[in-house]
């Protein structure tokens, strides 16, 4: 079975109403204004989130999987390197993601809605790991540990300051031990799969491999996060994609049932104008339908006779109206 006819199936499995960019928009907007709200409501302890963050270097040394120094180390040590993976930090993420939700809309509006649904939902359940696990990234430990903050160092190439990816002087609006998971790789990872599914191009196909498997290396040289904080994205992006059905699904029976409630509310408010009865509207067009033609009043089909004017009727002497011969 095709590719093709598996999403046509997976799209038809949930109800649909029809996409409009006007209510996609505010929707996108207020889903991600949340999520922004959410990470900075969700600062918890400092010390906390320094004892998560050597927790989970511990635990990557003692599996052989600290990848995130030796890649430090080069960016550091190689601006060639250095600068242009923070700049692939600080803006690919706000960048290539609506831009492939664009680019679903317009082209594949059939997957659209299945895959913006996979994209809130996990990132939803992003915000409950930064709630409930603060976690120090390696460029916020002390140097002890060996780690260089490389978008403080190169921050005389970019926009950015000492904190992350936030614009000079505005490190305070953002929540910088939100680090597991690492939503930069899980977005990734979701725009990648987006293009190796949906692309047509051998380019745009070889471009959904190797976005996510760069902005992993990316995030651990620039020290921003661990590679564990990787895997927990790419995590993330799978329950994502297990509740996507059923996420969809409840939004439908939500959606039905507020417009239910406006119908009705309609339709009571049109028959108390009339004296409590309901107006239904005739089933059957004003337009004249014959044969599979469909013309507008008045208007004959060649060769179609006229219809003759009824005759006046006369009165048969017992009051009731006869036709007259």
């Amino acid at each position: 079975m095709s590719q093709q006819t598996d999403d046509a199936r997976r799209a038809e499995a949930i109800p649909r109403t029809r996409l409009r960019w006007w209510t996609e928009l505010p929707l996108i907007i207020l889903v991600y204004g949340a999520y922004s709200a959410g990470r900075l409501l969700a600062r918890g302890d400092v010390a906390q989130a320094v004892d998560h963050g050597l927790s989970i270097l511990r635990a990557e040394k003692a599996v052989h999987l600290n990848l995130e120094h030796p890649l430090n180390r080069l960016f550091t040590r190689e601006p060639w390197l250095g600068v242009p993976a923070d700049f692939w930090y600080a803006s690919l993420h706000y960048v290539v993601t609506p831009a492939v939700l664009i680019w679903l809309f317009r082209r594949r509006a059939h997957l659209y809605r299945a895959a913006r649904t996979w994209l809130m939902t996990s990132t939803m359940i992003g915000l409950i790991g930064f709630t409930l696990l603060p976690t120090c990234p390696p460029r916020l430990l002390s140097a002890g540990h060996g780690f260089v903050d490389t978008m403080a160092q190169y921050s005389s190439y970019g926009w950015w300051g000492g904190a992350a990816s936030a614009p000079k002087g505005m490190g305070g609006m953002t929540n910088q031990y939100a680090a597991m998971p690492s939503l930069h790789v899980g977005w990734a990872l979701w725009c990648g799969i987006m293009l190796w599914r949906n692309g047509r191009s051998p380019w745009v196909k070889a471009a959904g491999v190797a976005y996510p498997l760069i902005t992993t290396l990316v995030v651990m040289g620039t020290a921003n996060h661990y590679f564990f904080d990787a895997l927990a994205g790419v995590a993330v992006m799978g329950v994502g994609f297990l509740l996507t059905k059923p996420v969809m699904r409840v939004a439908a029976r939500i959606r039905n049932r507020v417009n239910a409630a406006f119908a009705g509310g309609a339709v009571g408010s049109t028959g108390g104008s009339t004296g409590g009865s309901t107006v239904v509207p005739s089933a059957t067009p004003s337009s004249i339908v014959s044969g599979g033609c469909q013309t507008s009043p008045g208007e004959r089909i060649p060769g179609q006779r006229k219809a003759s004017a009824p005759s006046p009727s006369r009165d048969s002497g017992d009051g009731a109206a006869t036709p007259a011969r």
